[in-house]
């Protein structure tokens, strides 16, 4: 087993960047080795861009292409940027797969872009993934605001726009 983490990015929120012109967002580049850097980090991680997409314009071969990269992955930690819309939905995709039952996969993303400077959670929610993604055992988790939870137990709240414990 390697000692690296495997990070895949998928776009949302986390990766966006904002047109000062037009307001508008859209996708550019990952800023994750942006992120690695600002943050020092000496973890030995491999990032690799699945896609770049707002999770709520994901498909269902998009999904099952993160699912087979998780399978294929040499790493047992798996960190996944994804948007929060439907982060839940794919952690439950990749959950269902017996081949990455020995794997520690964590999904994360942002509610507010890393472009957005220090107002995005984007940059805590990376550190929070990585610190879990080494101590959590093998399970699928999505990751937000400083906590985790498996991904057949957890939503995301419409109404306050955190995530939570399914009731």
């Amino acid at each position: 087993m390697a000692t690296f983490i495997q990070l895949f990015v998928t776009g949302g929120t986390f990766d966006k960047d904002y047109n000062f012109i037009t307001g508008e967002l859209y996708f550019k580049d990952t800023h994750l080795g942006k992120m690695f850097d600002r943050g020092r980090s000496t973890l030995n991680v491999d990032i690799k861009t699945l896609m770049m997409v707002d999770s709520l314009e994901m498909t269902d071969s998009d999904r099952n292409m993160i699912v087979l990269n998780c399978i294929k992955a040499k790493t047992h930690r798996i960190i996944i940027t994804h948007g929060t819309d439907r982060i839940v939905q794919t952690a439950k995709e990749i959950a269902a797969s017996p081949q990455v039952s020995d794997k520690t996969i964590i999904l994360t993303g942002a509610m507010i872009p890393y472009a957005f400077g220090t107002s995005s959670d984007g940059f805590f929610n990376l550190g929070s993934a990585l610190a879990f993604v080494q101590t959590l055992g093998p399970g699928v988790y999505v990751c937000m605001n400083g906590r985790y939870w498996l991904a057949d137990n957890v939503r995301k709240n419409l109404d306050t726009g955190y995530f939570e414990t399914l009731s």
